[in-house]
């Protein structure tokens, strides 16, 4: 789950830098006073060596690297983005403030987008398709990878809970045209707050680039001041304190997956021969971030009552079953579009509400005490009693 669980010396010598000897917290200008120290640029530099990937932008939040995402494709009001049912309600909000139209599609067992469902959904206004890996488990991408190449749909990664994960030996964001990650207090590694947008084309990336900037082209031709452009854009830049965070956080990602895939394991090892739990489907040739674990009980009663009882010792739960409502597209009454175009959200949504009701979600931590499997396993087991 989290890399704030790991913030000490290392982050605090990375931003003391910064108030030492460059003094200059804008990620751009100042270039005469800051002493050659750019965070943001070596965090950029950092992760593109660290997820194999060529082009990468820092920006202020995960929410804000899937808009500069979409910024970068000339999105017009009738074009029509797909998205799954289960995702944080920024990857929807992303797309209405891009102008197109979103397009929600239904979950299956893994929890991430049916491609069975994608397939009657995918229309000749749709523009792009993102994915989402949701809570760290790889979205099963062999056929949608297949379709978006043959129909010339964009591939957005929305890889927010998946850094670091892999499928089929690449990580989560180089699969498709674009990768975005978010770098928040409770992600694998955060920044506090934050997130990377990663390009596999070039011209992508520089019109991102200068869309997060207000349109700056950054042309080393002429100054700032007199920087060139060729559109408009907005600010999501990145800040040197995020960039400094982030270049020490970088530093323990290796460490941090090993933990919490080996928490995972411990947990579901103790509770996996409670009888009626499901885990979540997990695609082939895949490696989770193990940021959290999810299994399936009997029906939503249940799911209540296992929250209850690990509450009691003190052990919480991750969205599951507590906080769809920011989380499942039909809950989302409040986005106008997806009111006018669905009407009964829930009902439009059905399979996955079916998969999500009954749904249990355990955050995995790093610093996992070793009693928190037993403890676990009790808890559920008292929930089950009690139905």
């Amino acid at each position: 789950m989290p890399g704030y669980e790991l913030i000490g010396k290392e982050e605090l010598k990375e931003i003391s830098q910064i108030f030492k000897r460059s003094k200059t917290l804008s990620r751009m200008g100042f270039d005469q006073s800051r002493k050659n120290i750019y965070k943001v640029k070596d965090f950029e530099k950092k992760f593109s060596k660290f997820i194999r990937w060529p082009y990468c932008l820092g920006v202020t939040s995960g929410t804000a690297a899937l808009r500069v995402a979409l910024a970068s494709l000339n999105l017009k009001k009738n074009d029509e983005v797909i998205a799954p049912s289960f995702t944080f309600v920024a990857t929807v909000e992303a797309i209405v403030e891009s102008g197109a139209q979103p397009i929600i599609v239904e979950v299956n067992k893994t929890l991430n987008m049916s491609y069975e469902d994608l397939t009657k959904k995918i229309s000749k206004k749709t523009k792009a398709i993102i994915v989402v890996h949701m809570l760290g488990v790889p979205t099963d991408l062999i056929n949608i990878k297949k379709i978006c190449k043959k129909k010339k749909i964009i591939l957005i990664e929305d890889t927010a809970w998946g850094c670091g994960a892999k499928y089929r030996g690449r990580y989560l964001g180089t699969h498709g045209d674009i990768g975005a990650f978010s770098f928040d207090f409770a992600k694998t590694i955060t920044t506090g707050e934050g997130g990377m947008v990663i390009f596999k084309d070039k011209k992508m990336f520089n019109k991102a680039s200068a869309w997060h900037d207000h349109g700056h082209e950054n042309n080393p031709k002429v100054p700032r001041w007199e920087d060139t452009r060729k559109s408009s854009g907005f600010n999501f830049r990145m800040n040197e304190m995020q960039g400094a965070v982030g270049l020490a956080q970088l530093k323990k990602i290796n460490y941090i997956l090993k933990k919490q895939r080996q928490n995972h394991d411990a947990i579901w090892n103790k509770i996996k021969k409670i009888p009626g739990l499901e885990l979540r489907e997990y695609p082939k040739s895949s490696v989770v971030s193990a940021d959290a674990l999810i299994f399936f009980v009997k029906n939503r009663k249940l799911a209540i009552n296992c929250r209850k009882e690990l509450l009691k010792v003190k052990i919480s739960t991750k969205i599951l079953p507590e906080a769809t409502t920011w989380h499942f597209a039909g809950h989302w009454n409040h986005i106008k579009l997806l009111k006018k175009k669905y009407k009964n959200l829930k009902k439009n949504f059905s399979k996955s509400n079916s998969f999500l009701k009954r749904s249990v979600s355990l955050p995995i931590l790093v610093n996992m005490n070793s009693n928190i499997p037993s403890k676990i396993k009790l808890a559920i087991e008292k929930a089950h009693k009690l139905i």
